[in-house]
């Protein structure tokens, strides 16, 4: 009987599923807070107004002072239940652009509602939870492309931009770098070459980025729907606040994403190893029985009559 060739491809997707999951897991709950600020600086629309953040340090006071510590834990939610399926269309998808567009698909409604929830300046407590929030969208707007959908080409180019440059880059590079023996040296070659990856996708892909929070984003007059797609958004933004306003929030995204992206794939790479060599399930290897043609010969024995017989059979040697 010969194996299943799908058990070897269902074990090293789903290694790579709980790797990527746990990677995936660390990184939002370690550089969440750094989201909750990046979106809040891409949603303000003008300096003149009085609730707009005067600088980076200004936000993390002024959010710890109204909101409380569980502040920058807001819409933390909607990425954590994502993680699983994205890391397992990431898995079966085509590396890099082609993962980033495909992730984006799964990605997008959680999207929406968790920049619907970073808006919020209400304190933790007064907020809505995150299905009655997702509930309240789908009510009031559907689930197309103004509802729980929308920002979706806006997703699509920030997740396709920024996987395409991300994994382009860093395995590039990686191969080029040559591999340290030492542990603490090899770490700090992947980390650093994790950090300048995500450093560059994040200067790349930010338009889109703040195209995105503000079409998911609550609009400036409340009723009127102003940011509607992905270009003339960033047409808009442009015109009436100039070319910087399309990086708005890019130090908090550099910040999270350059060391976040760094500690995700560290966190990818050691968790798979350690399931490769701890975890039998995901260590057995596939390998096809194929049946061992016997080889015959012919046996004469003392009397006139022959007939085949195995080869290593003590009557016939």
């Amino acid at each position: 009987m010969s194996a299943k060739p799908e058990v070897g491809f269902v074990k090293e997707a789903s290694r790579q599923i709980l790797a990527g999951g746990s990677a995936g897991l660390v990184e939002i709950c370690l550089m969440h807070p750094l989201d909750v600020v990046k979106t809040r600086f891409q949603i303000q629309r003008c300096a003149t107004d009085p609730n707009s953040y005067k600088s980076l340090g200004d936000s993390f006071r002024t959010i710890f002072r109204i909101e409380g510590l569980f502040g920058f834990y807001k819409g933390i939610l909607p990425p954590i239940l994502a993680e699983t399926p994205k890391r397992a269309v990431k898995t079966f998808a085509i590396a890099g652009l082609g993962s980033g567009l495909t992730e984006a698909i799964v990605v997008n409604p959680f999207e929406v509602v968790k920049v619907g929830l970073q808006a919020n300046r209400n304190k933790f407590t007064e907020q809505p939870s995150t299905m009655s929030y997702a509930r309240h969208i789908i009510k009031k707007e559907g689930l197309g492309l103004q509802g729980l959908n929308k920002g979706f080409t806006a997703t699509l180019g920030r997740h396709g931009v920024f996987n395409m440059v991300y994994f382009g880059f860093y395995y590039n590079v990686k191969n080029i770098v040559p591999v340290n023996k030492d542990p603490t040296l090899e770490f700090l070659r992947k980390f650093g070459i994790g950090l300048l990856s995500g450093t560059i996708a994040s200067v790349i892909n930010i338009p889109f980025d703040v195209a995105k929070s503000r079409i998911q984003g609550p609009q400036p007059v409340p009723g009127e729907i102003k940011y509607r797609t992905c270009f003339k958004t960033m047409a808009t933004v442009y015109q009436e606040e100039g070319i910087l306003a399309l990086y708005k929030g890019l130090l908090p995204k550099i910040m999270r994403l350059g060391p976040g992206g760094a500690v995700m794939l560290l966190v990818y790479e050691y968790t798979y190893s350690w399931l490769q060599e701890n975890c039998p399930i995901f260590n057995k290897r596939v390998t096809k029985s194929r049946k061992k043609k016997k080889k015959k010969t012919r046996c004469v024995c003392r009397t006139t009559a022959s007939y085949p017989l195995q080869t290593g059979n003590s009557r016939c040697q």
